[in-house]
């Protein structure tokens, strides 16, 4: 029988990359009000000092490391850190990433391997540092945050897509790995959110009418609508917590029905 103390988070320790704003901010801050103990880090100390100050307006007093996810040996030391002053992380939310909307055919190839290289190695990193406690204490929960890139490619994200498409099978590879291990890895695939990073492609025009890439978005979603990142809190919970237990190798597309529409007739 499910109770409301399957999905609560009390006593665990996750570590949620790149989050000192936006989607990660939410799904951290989500975790927060469920009674874990929040981890996380970015590029720059200003980016988590400005995280803190955010958590800390909201009541949380969440932990702050300055770290790139795509440096194994920095990342391992982190987690090491992480777990002489916090705790052994519990849950490990692989949210950092990039997105350089560029043609594939003027796109050099640093540009394809930057976001490779954060987008799909960076979580291999990170999942290899924390796996090896998670696997000593018997239980863990890792989250990719994938995308509807998954799935669809689309004009100029050709790095993006790639790299998204192959955290989705890396995802499923941790659980074939180890779920013996009593190890969850799943995946959440967002549709468009409404976060700064997407602001510019929601801003009306000089002339008040609003963005092309806003009119396409909300006329290809059922909901009408960009969603907001705490609508990615609820199925970010369900994974973190005990009541996800038996679901492992999955993706759970958060996206207002993008993927199973094919958009209103001309």
């Amino acid at each position: 029988m499910v109770n409301d103390k399957d999905f609560r988070l009390d006593g665990k320790v996750a570590l949620v990359t790149g989050a000192s704003y936006g989607i990660g901010f939410a799904i951290a801050s989500a975790y927060a009000n469920m009674g874990a103990t929040i981890v996380f880090n970015d590029i720059k100390q200003e980016l988590v000092d400005k995280g803190l100050a955010s958590y800390k307006e909201l009541g949380i007093e969440a932990h702050g490391y300055v770290c790139d996810v795509t440096n194994e040996e920095a990342v391992q030391a982190m987690v090491a850190q992480i777990e002489k002053e916090v705790g052994v992380i519990d849950i490990l939310v692989n949210n950092a990433g990039i997105i350089k909307r560029i043609p594939m055919l003027e796109m050099t190839p640093e540009q394809f391997r930057q976001v490779i290289d954060i987008d799909l190695n960076g979580p291999f990193i990170v999942s290899k540092a924390v796996l090896p406690s998670m696997i000593k204490k018997g239980h863990g929960k890792i989250i990719n945050i994938c995308s509807m890139m998954s799935e669809l490619g689309r004009e100029t994200v050709s790095a993006y897509a790639a790299a998204k498409g192959g955290l989705k099978m890396l995802t499923r590879n941790i659980c074939a790995e180890y779920g013996a291990a009593n190890i969850q890895c799943n995946g959440i695939g967002p549709g468009y959110i409404a976060t700064p990073q997407t602001a510019p492609l929601r801003e009306r025009q000089p002339d008040g009418s609003r963005h092309p890439f806003d009119e396409f978005i909300c006329s290809r979603t059922p909901a009408g609508r960009w969603l907001e990142a705490e609508e990615l809190t609820g199925p970010a919970v369900f994974l973190a917590s005990d009541a996800s237990n038996a679901v492992n190798g999955h993706i759970l597309y958060v996206d207002g029905g993008i993927l199973a529409y094919i958009g209103k007739q001309p």
